[in-house]
């Protein structure tokens, strides 16, 4: 969906570019490439930080629902959302830090693009449903939908050591990367009770 939006804008920047007939109608678009690759990065670079920060912000809030004291969560899911949460929200702020630097946007998830894109996305019927579980219930929920969560963004952050330009980024995924195995592992053991 983000690369269809990225090509009809494009279109519409060439499209109003050729109509206005001037020399500086079709600037815009381009300055955007220019800041980005002004700051060392690229597009894969500006899609990894888009797409993260609400990956990240959803593992966050998932690791919120383990920590209520309603859902009842076992030590073992608290002590690892505790973990999730104090890992991501610091990553969350860096990811929006190098947006700004590029001059990009955050993602749009409003209406039906939320979560299409990036793999491990929870449904708002997912975390409805987890919300309402407790106990031993909740843990099993949390926890297979934690490993898919998780998955997921080992995903987005392999595609961004392939074909991203930014070293700080590439740099930021590699730890994801080695963090949430690590905690891929540990949460196929909880499964496993």
């Amino acid at each position: 969906m983000r690369r269809l939006l990225i090509a009809f804008t494009a279109a519409s920047a060439l499209a109003l570019g050729a109509c206005g007939g001037g020399d500086n109608d079709s600037t815009a678009a381009p300055a955007t490439t220019a800041a980005v690759a002004a700051a060392g990065a690229n597009e894969a670079d500006v899609s990894f930080a888009q797409g993260m920060i609400p990956h990240h912000e959803q593992a966050v809030e998932m690791a919120e629902l383990a920590l209520d004291p309603v859902a009842r969560a076992s030590a073992p899911v608290k002590d690892l959302a505790t973990r999730i949460k104090q890992a991501q929200d610091p990553e969350i702020r860096q990811l929006r830090t190098w947006l700004q630097a590029w001059g990009q946007d955050e993602m749009d998830m409003s209406g039906n693009m939320a979560g299409h894109s990036m793999g491990g996305m929870m449904s708002a019927d997912d975390m409805a449903a987890l919300e309402s579980a407790s106990g031993p219930t909740f843990d099993q929920q949390w926890l297979e939908m934690m490993i898919e969560h998780h998955e997921g963004a080992v995903d987005m952050a392999r595609t961004q050591q392939a074909d991203g330009a930014s070293a700080e980024a590439k740099t930021m995924a590699g730890q994801i990367i080695t963090a949430q195995q690590a905690e891929i592992e540990e949460m196929n053991l909880l499964v496993q009770g």
